[in-house]
């Protein structure tokens, strides 16, 4: 046996002639870097959960919760969970298992409202009571008010509300998968994620109804039944007949609903809902099915009659509202409204008294979100792109002078929450080489106090190479940006092969200054493997502006090819690209033109794997599909010319289907449509379906869609 001193010597003498065995960088695992994967949670950046009660910033753990000194950062103790775990009256089965989702909706009032997964509860920690308790057992949508302490839901299709005794009242009876209540409807297009909305003191409540007894059902299977069962979904399919929406009003207090009288609801899509302050009013954006159509119109509450059409825009493409109006907190007769009217979303003041409006922001640039109100200030506090295109960063915006504030850095991608007043906002946000800071920031001085700079959790990784650029578009004028990921171990005299990546659609894209130029985590995991990866945002993506979007109306995929060709151009041009080892992969509309990529130019893909891709837009849901190709009636042309079905002959190189086999958003039938074509044609793509999915693999399936994918371009692009 060798000797002790003789092991240490021969370790030392290996050391030196190999350095880097004791600098040794660990290999990234898809268990590390996708969400599904085991270890995925302890692969982010530190982050801190954070809310608001009134004015103080309350950090919320796993087992307490705490108060969050806006100028120094120290923490007070609050409560633990095992103090208000003891007074919600749960059984063990139900009992609080963090405090993550608490919150503090009345400022000075030691009253925190908790969920369970049956439960909902009111709990004051200072004076040890239950305030209140409600049944959110198998609901499908649930709304709860802090002012009248009604509790709104969904059971069977059917809405009840509930008030702080337990008292229930069943407000529809006729709720089925045909008639659908305070549920999200027109297929959550028009900034539409939920179906119920509370008038400020809460006595009113509005909410959908949604008849789809006259939509075609698409039939999906449930193959994990003994024998496999008929699922269908509901689904408008562009062209053909969508279903109706109405809009009704509770009335807590004599327990009767109205609906708006808003005419008949036949192709007309009802969206943004807002209320007066004064709980009297409710306003709506209607827009006709063609999309062109926009008007703002006003309702009375207690009768559903129609009081005044506010506003009115329209458009030869289309008109997108995406925002319902907000009244300035310190002057009921005047409220916010967004619009694209001048090239790019900004905001404008609507005077209700005058019956007029002035724009508050212009540039060009877009208003990406408004997060709140100084009220003291009289200010707005906004997110915007106006600092750099790929950035996102908060202004105070003054309603008097116009005047817009920096609020951060200058740097990065930023998320803010406003405190009740506006005064104080909790912002995170991350830079290219950032992970995550966290910030407490004045909106009125913009003075900030940092409570969080996360450690870089890849330290000790073999980590590639993010960069960022521009190039371009296929008009000669517009610059398009683009991220890059050289493989890890980059060398410039070596020749890699390439993949780019695409999604290429509206309200999406794929480049802007967060950590890693966003860079989806699939990318990294290649770099290791020794691929260059390439990520282009083309126009008909976002937050450029109404122009830039526009450009690919009634013709999805033309536009957005031309561009991606750029991309490809620009690739070919770089001596470390070999440009015999090119491929494409991309999800949804990415795999919509992954197929449409690698069949208009086989002669430079070899390789690509298209993830639930639209093969023809016929078959996708009317909202969508309509607002961007029009009808096949009316635009026969262009649903033909985008159709991936007469492409199946043309494929050339080696192209993997992937699709959730019960995806009911871009339905089987596309898939499926294009491997008959492709039969017929002689083609041989690849197909793969995850059984029980529907649009995206959840869970850990999405650990295995990533292996897949991998391997297709280990086989086959290598």
């Amino acid at each position: 046996m060798m000797k002790t001193k003789q092991i240490v010597t021969l370790l030392v003498a290996l050391t030196a002639l190999h350095p880097f065995v004791m600098n040794a960088q660990k290999e990234f695992t898809l268990e590390d870097l996708n969400f599904g994967g085991k270890n995925y949670s302890n692969m982010q950046p530190e982050n801190r959960f954070l809310t608001w009660w009134g004015d103080e910033l309350v950090r919320l753990d796993m087992d307490k919760c705490a108060i969050v000194d806006k100028t120094t950062g120290k923490e007070t103790h609050l409560f633990s969970l095992k103090d208000v775990s003891s007074l919600t009256q749960s059984d063990e089965h139900n009992r609080m298992r963090h405090l993550y989702n608490a919150e503090f909706p009345y400022p000075g009032e030691s009253i925190v409202k908790l969920k369970n997964g049956k439960e909902l509860m009111l709990v004051d920690w200072k004076n040890k009571q239950l305030i209140a308790k409600y049944n959110r057992d198998r609901v499908q949508a649930e709304d709860w008010n802090p002012a009248s302490k009604a509790f709104a839901f969904v059971r069977e299709n059917n809405l009840f509300v509930a008030n702080a005794d337990g008292e229930t009242q069943q407000i529809t009876y006729d709720g089925s998968r045909e008639i659908v209540y305070a549920q999200s409807v027109h297929r959550n297009e028009f900034g539409i994620n939920k179906g119920t909305f509370w008038s400020p003191d809460g006595t009113k409540l509005a909410f959908y109804r949604m008849d789809q007894s006259m939509v075609t059902d698409y039939p999906q299977v449930n193959i994990f039944a003994r024998s496999a069962e008929y699922c269908p979904d509901k689904y408008p399919m562009a062209g053909e007949t969508s279903h109706k929406v109405t809009v009704g009003i509770y009335d807590i207090a004599n327990k009767k609903v109205v609906y708006l009288k808003a005419g008949d609801p036949t192709d007309r899509y009802f969206t943004n809902i807002a209320w007066s302050p004064d709980n009297k009013t409710v306003y709506m954006f209607e827009l006709n099915r063609d999309q062109n159509d926009c008007r703002l119109v006003s309702y009375d509450a207690e009768t559903g009659n129609k009081t005044a059409e506010i506003y009115r825009e329209q458009h030869p493409k289309y008109v997108e509202p995406q925002n319902p109006i907000v009244f300035l907190p310190w002057d009921n007769s005047k409220f916010l409204f967004q619009s694209q009217k001048d090239g790019f979303n900004h905001l404008y003041i609507f005077d209700t008294k005058k019956g007029n409006y002035k724009q508050l922001t212009s540039g060009q640039w877009v208003v990406m979100d408004v997060i709140g109100f100084n009220k003291k200030t009289k200010s707005v506090i906004i997110a915007s792109n106006e600092y750099n295109t790929i950035q996102r960063n908060l202004y105070a915006v003054s309603t008097k002078n116009m005047k817009r504030t920096l609020l951060d850095n200058g740097r990065g991608y930023h998320s803010a929450v406003t405190s009740t007043s506006g005064e104080w906002a909790y912002d995170k946000y991350s830079e290219p080489d950032v992970p995550r800071n966290i910030d407490v920031l004045n909106t009125a001085t913009a003075k900030k106090t940092q409570l969080l700079c996360a450690a870089d959790p890849w330290k000790g990784y073999n980590v590639p190479e993010y960069s960022c650029g521009s190039i371009k578009a296929a008009d000669g004028t517009t610059d398009l940006y683009y991220r890059m990921v050289k493989p890890v171990g980059f060398d410039s005299s070596k020749k890699y092969p390439t993949v780019i990546y695409v999604y290429g659609g509206p309200h999406a894209h794929q480049v802007d200054a967060r950590w890693h130029y966003c860079s989806r985590s699939w990318e990294t995991y290649m770099a290791q493997k020794g691929y260059l990866l390439f990520i282009l945002d083309n126009r008909g993506s976002e937050n450029r502006g109404r122009e830039f979007e526009q450009a690919t109306f009634r013709q999805l995929g033309q536009i957005e090819m031309q561009d991606q060709m750029k991309g490809v151009e620009f690739l070919q041009s770089l001596p470390y690209v070999d440009k015999d080892r090119m491929g494409v992969h991309g999800w949804s509309f990415g795999g919509f033109m992954t197929i449409t990529l690698m069949t208009n130019h086989p002669e430079v893909f070899k390789v690509g794997v298209a993830g639930g891709p639209v093969i023809d837009w016929k078959w996708y849901e009317v909202m969508y599909g309509e607002r961007y190709m029009d009808t096949p009636q009316t635009n026969p042309e262009g649903y033909a010319k985008c159709s991936l079905l007469g492409k199946a002959k043309d494929l050339q190189g080696k192209l993997q289907i992937i699709t959730g086999y019960n995806d009911n958003t871009v339905v089987p039938q596309h898939c499926l449509s294009f491997l008959a074509e492709c039969i017929k044609a002689g083609t041989q793509p690849d197909f793969f379906a995850y059984p029980g999915e529907e649009h995206n693999m959840r869970g850990h399936s999405s650990v295995h869609l990533h292996e897949r994918i991998t391997q297709y371009f280990e086989d086959y692009l290598k």
